[in-house]
């Protein structure tokens, strides 16, 4: 059996048709009638003229009403809070901050500023956000590990309701593959903490992963706007039957196994993979433009992991209209409450990376492509950021998450409440007379 047909045999959507006779037919409609006229009979909405069917979870995301009232601190309102934003020097803008892929922090921080779900008072806020731009900080010089740590350390003692809730109730962004790790003290202070990051595994140089799967939020990377705004990208889809590659990798190698045995396929099948060895300074770097018109030539946008699990290359595969292959083992993505990853991408094995994933991928047919192209099209408004108030968005779909994590009653090792409902601590201090800064872990 040659290699196409095994991938093909292997499908399944191909398998023998049994006959059907006219016997056959008139049965299968009698059977779609009488199913009709008894779930009508039968149904308690029989009556209704006005019944909307919900078929997708993504259309209650859509068309329901968030409820969560998020508190945002002021940066001056607490002390340090500027620095976590702009440095030490406050050198560093918000506009600085938006380019790459720690521009989710900006991003997620502007928009809750404009939400009709933000709340200007502590005491009927459901979850309370800290924001912070320390990544960015950290790139620019405008704070080193141990000053955001510390920093970090002197914000949390100065938030009384992050006492009360042992930080259960406050999120953080932290928008790199170094998720929560930034904080190198993460684990001590906000372990408890919703954690929003693209980031899910990072256990590949530390002990232990940032991200849990229960409290933590994964968020997708951030798309040069130019490639997600409505009207004229920066560049435009092709054809299909107009794309020199079976399949790319742009990126760098950076000594990774999955990456290496990439750039040593291209080699063996130049005609099929395009692997060129990126730069990101110098002449031979790939502009903006550049980047975007090599990624939209091959039909499969490949995605191997790099320094972390997750990489902004899946996600702008969307967008110049290439199937992602994920060549990340850990990886995790965001919304699966909504969203099928495997009707719009493919996941393969990093340890089977070599001859036998061109010849799968040479085995499906383009009318396939289109259609999981034509699927991705579809979801792809979750991966941009815009106003949660939008039906399709980034936000709304970070929102949605956030308000699954709200709870009624919140409280820690340190805090107790007697008869009377009234909150204390452990010298039976009420709530509204506890004083700054709070002792932490």
């Amino acid at each position: 059996m040659s290699a196409s047909n095994k991938w093909r045999a292997m499908s399944p959507h191909h398998h023998p048709q049994p006959l059907c006779t006219r016997t056959h037919q008139i049965g299968a409609l009698f059977l779609v009638a009488t199913t009709f006229f008894l779930t009508r009979l039968l149904s308690p909405c029989s009556l209704s003229t006005s019944v909307v069917h919900v078929s997708h979870p993504q259309f209650q995301w859509e068309q329901s009403q968030l409820s969560l009232k998020i508190y945002v601190y002021e940066p001056d309102e607490i002390n340090g809070l500027n620095e976590l934003l702009h440095g030490r020097d406050g050198k560093v803008t918000e506009e600085a901050c938006l380019k790459g892929q720690w521009g989710t922090q900006v991003k997620i921080h502007k928009f809750l500023l404009q939400s009709k779900q933000r709340t200007r008072k502590k005491e009927e806020a459901d979850l309370f956000f800290v924001p912070s731009y320390v990544k960015c900080a950290r790139m620019m010089g405008g704070l080193n590990d141990k000053e955001i740590n510390h920093t970090y350390v002197k914000v949390i003692s100065q938030m009384l309701y992050f006492r009360l809730s042992g930080g259960r109730n406050h999120i953080f962004v932290f928008p790199s593959g170094a998720g929560a790790h930034l904080f190198k003290s993460w684990a001590t202070y906000i372990n408890r903490s919703i954690i929003l990051t693209p980031e899910g595994d990072r256990t590949d140089k530390r002990d232990t992963s940032a991200f849990n799967t229960w409290k933590d939020i994964i968020i997708p990377g951030n798309i040069d706007d130019g490639m997600t705004k409505t009207g004229a990208t920066v560049v435009q889809p092709l054809p299909l039957a107009k794309r020199k590659y079976l399949a790319n990798y742009l990126g760098r190698a950076q000594g990774k196994a999955g990456r290496l045995k990439l750039i040593e396929l291209a080699k063996q099948f130049p005609e099929k993979l395009e692997c060129p060895d990126l730069k990101f300074s110098g002449p031979e770097k790939l502009a903006r433009k550049e980047y975007f018109e090599h990624l939209r030539n091959s039909k499969f946008c490949l995605a191997p992991r790099g320094e972390s699990s997750w990489t902004l290359r899946f996600y702008e595969s969307f967008f110049v209209e290439c199937v992602p292959v994920i060549l990340s083992d850990q990886t995790e993505l965001p919304f699966q409450n909504v969203i099928d990853y495997s009707q719009i991408s493919i996941k393969w094995p990093s340890s089977r990376i070599g001859p036998e994933l061109l010849q799968y991928l040479e085995s499906i047919p383009d009318e396939e492509i289109e259609r999981i192209i034509a699927r991705g099209r579809q979801v792809r408004c979750w991966w941009v950021y815009a106003s949660d108030s939008e039906p399709c968005s980034a936000m709304r779909g970070i929102m949605w998450e956030l308000q699954r994590k709200v709870r009624q009653f919140h409280h820690s090792a340190e805090t107790f409440w007697l008869h009377n409902g009234s909150i204390v601590n452990r010298n039976l201090v009420q709530f509204s007379k506890w004083e700054l800064p709070v002792p932490l872990p």
